[in-house]
C-alpha cells in the first residue's frame, strides 16, 4: 500500500475522520475501502456506536414484498431468475389487480409487517401501466402501511404520480461497485441507475438503494456500491444489502457465496457511511444462522424482510423468526412490545 492509499485512510479514519453526529457525503473510495480493513471487532464496535447515534438497537423495521408483476423481465441482471435471458423455473405472469394486492398487503400487516414493498419484473414503468400501479399505491396506504415499489426506471413525471398515490419509498440498487457493474449486467448503465434516483428524489420519495454481494466481486468493488452509496447527494434512507441467493439457469447460478464474517463487514461499513440510513437484511436471510444475522444487527442492520417469499426466493418461516425476534427481546420500530413467538 502506499502512503496515500487504503494504509493512510485507515489512520485517518481511525484518528477521528468517522463522527457519528456528522454524517457525510466526502467519502473517498480508499477511505470506504479502508473501513473493510479494519479489525472485526474493531469494526463492528464503532458501527454498532453509530448505529446507536440513531436508533433504538432494540428496533427492527419489519417489511414484506409482493411479486404483483413476475418474470418476462428484458433485461440481463445475472443473477435474476425473472430475466427473459436466462431459462430459470419461473414463469411470467401479468401485472396483479389492485385489490388482490391490497388484499396481500393487509394479510402482511396481520402478520406484523410494517412496510410493504411490491416488485414488478420492468425494465421501466410504462405509463399505461402507472395509474394501476399508483391505485395498489394508494390502497396499500390506506391500510396504514409504509409503501415502496420497485418497477424499473422513472421519469420524473412517472415518479411524481407515484409519490401523489402516497408512495414512502422507491427501491432501485445499483446492485454493485461501478468498476464490477458491467459484468453483472449489460442492458442498462450505471448511469441509468443514477438518473431514475435522482428523479425519484427529486419527486420527494424517499429512496431504498442497495446492492448484492457474492456476485464474484471484490472487496474493493463492495467498498466500490457503499461509496457510491455514501456520496449521493442523499443518503438512502433503506440500504439493503443482499447476499446472493445463487439461482440454477442464470449466468450467477454457480456462484461461491461470500464468508459470514464479510457480510458482516458488509453491513457495518454500511452502517458508518450512510449512519441514518435503514439497513436492511434482504436476500439470503433463509442460509444465514441465527448467530449471524444477530452480529448483523450488532453491526448496526435495523431491518429485515419477512413472510414466506422474497420475490422469488424463500423467507425465513414466520414462527421461526418471531421465536428468534423473540429470544432477542427485539420490538417492532415504534413499538414498546418485543416481538412474540
Amino acid at each position: 500500500m502506499t502512503a496515500s492509499g487504503p494504509a493512510s485512510s485507515l489512520e485517518n479514519t481511525a484518528s477521528g475522520r468517522l463522527d457519528p453526529s456528522q454524517p457525510r457525503h466526502d467519502w473517498t473510495l480508499d477511505e470506504v475501502e479502508a473501513l473493510f480493513e479494519l479489525p472485526f471487532t474493531d469494526l463492528v464496535f464503532r458501527a454498532a456506536e453509530v448505529h446507536r447515534r440513531w436508533f433504538d438497537p432494540a428496533e427492527l423495521q419489519l417489511s414484506q414484498l409482493l411479486s404483483v408483476k413476475t418474470g418476462g423481465c428484458p433485461e440481463n441482471c445475472g443473477y435474476c431468475s425473472q430475466s427473459q435471458h436466462f431459462k430459470t423455473a419461473t414463469q411470467a405472469s401479468k401485472l396483479m389487480d389492485a385489490d388482490d394486492v391490497i388484499a396481500q398487503a393487509a394479510q402482511a400487516k396481520a402478520g406484523g409487517a410494517q412496510r410493504f414493498c411490491m416488485g414488478a419484473a420492468w425494465r421501466d414503468l410504462k405509463d399505461r401501466d402507472t395509474p394501476k400501479v399508483a391505485a395498489m399505491i394508494s390502497g396499500v396506504k390506506a391500510l396504514g402501511l409504509e409503501t415502496c415499489a420497485t418497477l424499473g426506471m422513472l421519469t420524473g413525471d412517472q415518479a411524481k404520480a407515484l409519490k401523489d398515490a402516497g408512495l414512502d419509498y422507491y427501491n432501485h440498487n445499483l446492485d454493485t461497485g461501478p468498476d464490477y457493474y458491467d459484468k453483472v449486467v449489460t442492458t442498462r448503465t450505471y448511469q441509468d441507475r443514477l438518473d431514475t434516483l435522482a428523479a425519484v428524489r427529486e419527486a420527494g420519495i424517499n429512496t431504498c438503494c442497495g446492492g448484492i454481494v457474492g456476485m464474484g466481486e471484490t472487496r474493493r468493488d463492495r467498498a466500490g456500491l457503499l461509496h457510491q452509496l455514501a456520496i449521493l447527494p442523499e443518503h438512502p434512507q433503506s440500504l439493503p444489502i443482499n447476499d446472493l441467493m445463487p439461482i440454477p439457469g442464470t449466468p450467477l447460478g454457480g456462484s461461491e457465496p461470500v464468508d459470514g464474517l464479510e457480510f458482516v463487514r458488509m453491513i457495518a461499513v454500511a452502517r458508518l457511511v450512510c449512519p441514518k440510513s435503514m439497513v436492511r437484511i434482504a436476500a439470503g436471510r433463509e442460509h444465514m444462522s441465527r448467530e449471524l444475522q444477530s452480529l448483523c444487527f450488532l453491526a448496526g442492520a435495523n431491518s429485515v424482510f419477512i413472510g414466506a417469499r422474497l420475490l422469488t426466493t424463500n423467507n425465513p418461516d414466520q414462527d421461526k423468526d418471531a421465536a428468534f425476534l423473540s429470544e432477542l427481546k427485539m420490538r417492532p420500530l415504534g413499538s414498546k412490545e418485543t416481538v412474540e413467538a
